[in-house]
């Protein structure tokens, strides 16, 4: 591999790769710049022998909304040209197969979260509702006592099949979505423009669902795996048919 030593080459003498597939939102290149004004440009241009960019597109953008007049640039004049088109592809694609250790990563962004009120955390990429979300993932379940969670025998039922409450304008109902008549009691004659639903998938809940081991959830009491593809495919129809009924058409 032939290299020659850093540069600084003024951006309009740069010229994109010409079928760059990969984009850049407005907001990423602002993050890309508050990065550089934060760190500097610690992560050179790539270019051919031609001053083509082959990987940096993102950085020259983010150092022109900068008001910089050259950027770092390294050249590489060792590859075809399939190898460059390879090669602009792959320095986009390699960077997105990597994951993250959830624990690590939360115990890292946590401590930039507590280490200075004036930081800004915001430099790392993270936006702060994803940091809360990834913080809010790794945070230990707070310990219960299971016999809390049972009711006593002699408790009587506040809830029976076929309760209809009225909150404000929408109804909830105590049933089986399977039941026509469930459904019926429940819609009262309107029809509903928009469904939302969250049927399960037949598929078991236990060592196939959870987050990270954490939180353990309960299985389904239908179709949790025990359905074979006609019963299950029977399931659906029922429950979708309810809803199609009581839908306005379209």
């Amino acid at each position: 591999m032939t290299r020659k030593n850093l540069d600084w080459i003024a951006i309009g003498d740069l010229t994109p790769w010409a079928r760059n597939a990969r984009t850049h939102s407005k907001k990423q290149i602002r993050q890309i710049a508050e990065s550089i004004e934060a760190f500097g440009f610690t992560n050179p241009v790539l270019i051919d022998e031609r001053r083509t960019i082959l990987a940096g597109h993102g950085r020259v953008a983010a150092a022109n909304e900068l008001g910089m007049r050259e950027v770092p640039c390294l050249r590489l004049d060792h590859m075809s040209a399939d190898e460059k088109r390879a090669y602009v592809l792959a320095d986009n694609k390699l960077a997105l197969n990597a994951g993250w250790n959830e624990d690590l990563l939360a115990a890292e962004l946590g401590a930039l979260m507590s280490a200075d009120l004036d930081f800004d955390v915001s430099i790392t990429g993270f936006s702060i509702p994803e940091i809360d979300g990834v913080l809010e993932a790794v945070a230990p379940e707070e310990p219960g006592n299971p016999e809390e969670d049972i009711l006593p025998y002699e408790a009587p039922a506040r809830v029976q099949l076929g309760d209809v409450w009225q909150l404000g304008p929408h109804r909830l109902i105590c049933g089986d979505a399977l039941d026509a008549d469930v459904v019926s009691d429940l819609m009262d004659g309107a029809v509903a423009r928009m469904v939302f639903s969250d049927p399960p998938y037949n598929v078991p809940i236990d060592g196939h669902v959870g987050n990270s081991g954490k939180i353990q959830h309960r299985e389904f009491a239908m179709a949790s795996g025990e359905m074979s593809a006609g019963e299950f495919t029977g399931f659906l129809e029922r429950a979708f048919r309810n809803l199609a009924d009581h839908s306005v058409d379209g």
